[in-house]
């Protein structure tokens, strides 16, 4: 896998923030970084690809001059200290996609051009963050963040400069230690520093005269809230408050509620265009249930509440009726391509037709042969041509007779034939056993079993005829002498039989389903069917003399499959009670025309789903209760599934864990600052101080403020902070760092002062 040095600069912006990318490899430490070497692009695209700028003025600072960073779990800033502004800015993520045409992995730092993304192939990797839960856990990633922002602030070898930090509150030790030894090791600083960013933002506002010393830093960031006390203008951590949910979190409870809302527009919400929405629509409700009332009782505000996002809709072409023209080219090309189809059966069929010619010229000679020739030459002659007996020959030319007839349009034959030619189907059964081999002894079985399947079949069926017969001539004398006790008895007969065959029914559909075997398989079998088993056990006996040997061969069992294609009519039918059932609702119905058979009665299909045409309505989103749903998260975690503290009651909790008396708790609440990019969302400060209040004495005093930029305020008070006379006596070298190791970060605390 190599990383090659490619950067390309981002075209995307977001609050006015400078987002950028870039493919880079690691520099090594005391070494320069390798030149730029852009990936093989295709042929004449990609002309934009080019390295993202730098700073130029990195060499004008001196060794002592302090570097900033605010390394949050959203977006990365470093520069210098004093300034106003971050010299770097982009989204704190990594990207590890492969280039479409060299195959080479190659590593992406921040927000990407979507126009040049196209150029990688991004499906077996997704976007990684150093970060969980606003702590720094993978520092693999986080080199490669380093790399870019020294590589843009203008860094050609070692940084050489003093580094100020910004943290979370309560940072692990493990995560100072590794972070410390990264930039000893790897960039050669001769000087480290780390500092809460919330602390940050508090001093410089207080530097602001927007809040005292003695308050309340409330921040609501990407990943996690907090809120931090301050007595004499330092924090006091151990009365600190945390809940891991911040603006991530609502980013992603927007996309899952219009994913679920819309799921036909799933690809369209990405998590950018999540973002964007959220930044755009979204705010915190004063009241959240007097809100959900207001959508579900007052349409007409909640219409005014509601925002749409119209995605891009092309109406589809109307269907015109065919002209003449289109009419007679079609009419023409099925015309052509129907007799293509004549032509191509027209001549199957002459091909079949010369086949059975060819083959029943070839039988009548076989026979003409047999007729001439002695009993010795005639076994030879069969034994040669594979047949048994001149019985088959003659069966297999009448058989080639009809089917050159039928393939001829002839007809095939009168009845005498027919009869004939199942008179012919059984030669062997008539013939004794001593004039046969053993394989015309094996084939005998097969004709006997099939002959007396088919005769059982007959003598059932002119058994049922006669019985037929028979009830038809005493029910016309039953009902000659009482007409009404005739009809009510066949009321009675249909009622018996249709329950009778309902019953079948439902256990032939159940019967299957049924795990304690109550319904088997022979109580689900037709008349027909028992018939056939009952006739294929009593021909299964040999009562001839000898071994039986039937049944040895797999063709032997051949039989079975072609008596069930004889007989597959019978499957087919219906059995004596439904027949029967029939024919009583044929009676019933010749003495009240209105009678109808349930059997017979066909259910209305139902109408085929027919599919609506997508409209610009379909494809329009609307935002409404989302808009207030998503942030009340900030407050109600458990919406989500975060058995945590909401942000108001984190202050009354963060307040209880002070000890210290009513009067000082007073007096940090009247100092409330609203920190972070979760707290812009319109409707936070009031929301807040109605929360608090709900936690603090009747009529305490209390006064909330938002930061005069809740997002800079944090590097902006590092970066003042750094440009302090104090700023060196807060630092630890690399010397300390190897005398104490890892138990010097228990103890590591720097004193906040501007």
């Amino acid at each position: 896998m190599t990383l090659l040095p490619l950067c390309f600069h981002s075209t995307a912006r977001a609050r006015g923030e400078d987002d950028a990318a870039q493919v880079t490899k690691p520099l090594p430490p005391q070494s320069p970084p390798p030149p730029a070497t852009p990936l093989p692009p295709p042929p004449g695209e990609m002309s934009s690809v080019c390295r993202a700028p730098r700073e130029t003025d990195f060499a004008r600072f001196p060794d002592s001059a302090p570097i900033v960073i605010d390394n949050g779990a959203s977006t990365f800033r470093i520069g210098w200290a004093g300034e106003a502004e971050p010299r770097v800015s982009f989204r704190n993520i990594v990207q590890r996609p492969r280039h479409r045409s060299s195959g080479e992995t190659v590593t992406v730092v921040g927000d990407t051009d979507p126009a040049l993304m196209k150029y990688f192939d991004c499906t077996r990797t997704s976007i990684r963050s150093a970060f969980d839960d606003d702590v720094v856990y993978q520092f693999e990633y986080m080199e490669y963040i380093l790399d870019y922002a020294f590589d843009r602030l203008g860094a050609t070898s070692e940084v050489g400069h003093p580094i100020l930090m910004t943290e979370c509150e309560c940072n692990p030790s493990f995560s100072r230690a590794r972070m410390s030894e990264l930039l000893f090791e790897t960039y050669g600083v001769p000087s480290v520093a780390f500092g809460i960013d919330d602390v940050f933002s508090y001093k410089y506002n207080q530097k602001l005269g927007n809040c005292g010393e003695d308050g309340l830093a409330i921040s609501c960031e990407f990943g996690t809230c907090h809120v931090v006390p301050f007595l004499k203008g330092q924090p006091v951590l151990g009365a600190c408050c945390r809940t891991n949910i911040g603006g991530f979190h609502i980013t992603d409870f927007l996309r899952q509620l219009l994913s679920l809302k819309y799921p036909y527009h799933v690809a369209n919400f990405t998590w950018e265009k999540a973002e964007e929405l959220k930044k755009e629509h979204c705010y915190i409700a004063a009241d959240y249930m007097s809100e959900l009332q207001i959508f579900k009782n007052n349409k007409e505000e909640a219409e005014g509440k509601t925002r749409y996002w119209q995605l891009p809709w092309v109406p589809p072409p109307r269907d015109e009726p065919p002209s003449e023209e289109e009419l007679a080219r079609k009419a023409a090309y099925k015309e052509k391509a129907g007799q293509r189809l004549r032509d191509m059966a027209a001549a199957k069929r002459s091909q079949k037709i010369a086949d059975l010619e060819e083959k029943l010229s070839g039988l009548e000679d076989l026979m003409d042969h047999l007729d001439g020739a002695d009993e010795s030459q005639t076994t030879s002659i069969l034994g040669r041509s594979g047949y048994l007996s001149q019985q088959e020959i003659k069966s297999d030319i009448l058989k080639a007779t009809q089917s050159l007839r039928k393939a001829k349009g002839e007809s095939n034959g009168n009845e005498e034939n027919a009869d004939a030619s199942g008179a012919d189907k059984y030669p062997l059964v008539s013939v004794p056993d001593d004039m046969l081999t053993p394989e015309q002894l094996k084939e005998k079985k097969k004709q006997i079993l099939l002959k007396t399947t088919t005769e059982g079949k007959l003598r059932a069926k002119q058994r049922r005829a006669e019985e037929a017969a028979l009830r038809e001539k005493q029910e016309e004398e039953r009902r000659t002498e009482n007409p009404e006790l005739y009809f009510d008895e066949l009321r009675a007969r249909y009622l018996e039989l249709s329950e009778k065959v309902d019953q079948r029914k439902r256990q032939k559909v159940n019967g299957n389903n049924n795990s304690s075997g109550a319904v088997g398989r022979g109580e689900r079998l037709n008349a027909a069917q028992k018939e056939r088993m009952r006739l294929l056990t009593t021909a299964a006996f040999d009562r001839g003399k000898g071994e039986d040997t039937f049944g040895m061969r797999d063709e032997d069992w051949l039989v079975y499959k072609k008596m069930s294609k004889e007989n597959e009519e019978d499957d087919d039918g219906k059995d004596d009670d439904e027949s029967e059932l029939a024919r009583i609702a044929s009676k019933i119905q010749e003495v009240d025309p209105t009678f109808v058979n349930k059997h017979d009665a066909v259910e209305p299909a139902p109408d085929p789903h027919k599919v609506r045409p997508l409209t610009a309505e379909d494809f329009r989103i609307a935002i409404g209760i989302e808009r207030f749903r998503c942030p009340e998260v900030l407050f109600q975690p458990g919406m989500i599934g975060v058995d945590q503290a909401g942000i108001d009651e984190m202050v009354s909790i963060s307040l209880r864990r002070l000890l210290e008396d009513e009067s000082v708790k007073e007096r940090l609440c009247q100092s409330i600052l609203v920190t972070g990019g979760s707290s812009l969302f319109p409707g936070m400060i009031p929301r807040l101080e109605s929360g608090i209040r709900q936690f603090r004495p009747y009529l305490a005093p209390l006064k909330l403020v938002r930061a005069a930029d809740p997002i800079l305020d944090a590097w902006r008070g590092a970066a003042a902070f750094a440009a302090s006379s104090k700023f060196g006596k807060q630092t630890f070298t690399l010397a300390d760092y190897r005398e104490h190791g890892e138990s010097l970060f228990h103890r590591y605390n720097i004193v906040y002062t501007l």
